[in-house]
């Protein structure tokens, strides 16, 4: 390994799906807006999609089995997950539609060094689908909530978030569309803002956080 690349942040994407947010983020690292490389995406799907976006790139792609329980990985299949992260010395990682919850010996693994992406502005609409939560609760506002990644579900300190309005003839289909478009801007311009030190941790608040490039609102 060269010197260059021992400096360089190095980013752990765990994914369950097609990968589309780690595809945005793959890319902003190539063009150099995200000063990082991605060193190693993991899966708990054999044959999801976000394996073969990063095989396609060059970049280390692994199915690592989740074990026994359907909402987290188990105490065999946790230490596996950390100990292929630590391998490749990531310095933060970043779950990208990583459909099991993380606690324990992972967190404490990576403090504060754990970082997701969901589709409203948190703490409205935790959970599973949470466009078609926003639309069944009829909100005329929902949006974007990049957070650190605490013990409970969705609720760790949030780093960025964007307004997305919610349209009279949105579907669920339609308004989760256009919360990707905003997700795939805001994610790297949060991981951005971590890997160049442009935000601090102060209890449940993130002082500073992504540049111009990931903020507005999403028409």
């Amino acid at each position: 390994m060269s010197t260059s690349d021992a400096a360089t942040f190095r980013l752990g994407v765990l994914g369950s799906g097609k990968g589309s947010n780690f595809v945005a983020l793959a890319e902003a690292c190539r063009t150099g807006q995200v000063p990082a490389r991605v060193a190693l995406v993991l899966s708990d799907v054999a044959d999801a999609g976000i394996l073969d976006r990063a095989r396609e790139r060059g970049i280390s792609a692994e199915y690592l089995a989740p074990g026994r329980y359907r909402t987290k990985l188990d105490e065999v299949s946790e230490p596996a997950y950390v100990e292929a992260l630590q391998a490749v010395k990531v310095d933060l990682v970043v779950l990208a539609g990583f459909m099991r919850i993380l606690k324990g010996d992972f967190l404490r693994a990576f403090p504060q060094r754990v970082v997701n992406i969901h589709p409203s502005l948190l703490p409205a609409f935790p959970g599973l689908e949470a466009w078609r939560q926003a639309l069944e609760y009829g909100v005329r506002v929902t949006g974007v909530t990049v957070h650190l990644v605490d013990h409970g579900i969705d609720t760790g300190p949030i780093v960025a978030q964007e307004a997305v309005p919610v349209l009279d003839d949105d579907t669920p289909a339609t308004l989760h569309e256009r919360l990707q478009r905003v997700e795939h801007r805001l994610y790297p311009a949060a991981v951005a803002a971590m890997a160049t030190g442009r935000i601090r941790v102060d209890g449940r608040r993130v002082v500073g956080g992504p540049s111009a490039m990931g903020m507005g609102t999403e028409a």
